[in-house]
């Protein structure tokens, strides 16, 4: 078989800065806020004529971070405590033999923002800077399946953890928030997920958290089903 070449068309703006902390799956932060940039040679209106009439779009995209550390027949997926393997391709594990991945999006606004073409979007679930490599509309009778099975991902993730702001961090959120009124949202939404690892949910946890969210460096440290901002800076 001969072998196949692909670049990216666009690249994703999110607030997710790193992995740990990004939603594992689309949709989970629904009010968190994405933009896609299509690259110089792909900023013509006429390629997305017509795609103002979907409420929902496909991404798929390149696992970017992922490209040097090649793949395992197996994989332990979060959604298994961590501890449980199964096959690389009853996953969406990032390692695979081709880290392509595919999300779907709620698009919101498609606009032109100083000669390039932005699709704002809701619910990504992608790394700021991730290659995307086609951009293909949500169809409704075709890509929704009442009766499918989700595996061992039948149901979706609880929230599991109840976000609360030390005094200090409160202090911060107010200040902040008069020039990114999204932040709370985004705080909640994000780390009510849980993103620790799987097997730091089971234990008697004191271990103090970090993560990079826009512009902003949250920290927190979890107490039961707590997650209390102990602080928050810009980055």
């Amino acid at each position: 078989m001969e072998s196949v070449s692909l670049g990216p068309i666009a690249v994703i703006r999110s607030p997710f800065r790193e992995k740990f902390a990004t939603p594992r799956q689309s949709g989970l932060t629904p009010s968190v806020k994405a933009r896609i940039e299509f690259l110089p040679e792909y900023r013509s209106a006429e390629s997305v004529r017509g795609l103002d009439g979907f409420s929902h779009i496909w991404l798929l995209f390149v696992f970017h971070q992922h490209l040097d550390q090649g793949w395992h027949p197996t994989v332990r997926p979060p959604r298994l405590g961590g501890n449980r393997r199964v096959g690389v391709f009853a996953s969406r594990s990032p390692f695979r033999p081709n880290p392509i991945g595919l999300s779907a999006v709620k698009l919101l606004n498609i606009a032109n923002d100083d000669g390039i073409l932005i699709l704002e979007v809701l619910g990504a679930d992608l790394i700021d800077g991730t290659p995307i490599i086609d951009i293909k509309p949500y169809i409704p009778y075709a890509d929704s399946i009442p009766e499918a099975l989700g595996g061992f991902a039948a149901n979706e993730p609880p929230t599991t953890l109840d976000i609360h702001f030390s005094d200090n961090a409160q202090r911060r959120l107010t200040a902040f928030s008069q020039q990114t009124p999204e932040l709370e949202t985004l705080i909640r939404e994000t780390l009510s997920l849980d993103p620790r690892p799987a097997y730091r949910s089971q234990d008697i946890d004191q271990h103090p958290y970090g993560c990079r969210l826009g512009r902003y460096s949250i920290r927190w440290q979890v107490n039961g089903t707590q997650a209390v901002i102990t602080d928050i800076e810009v980055a």
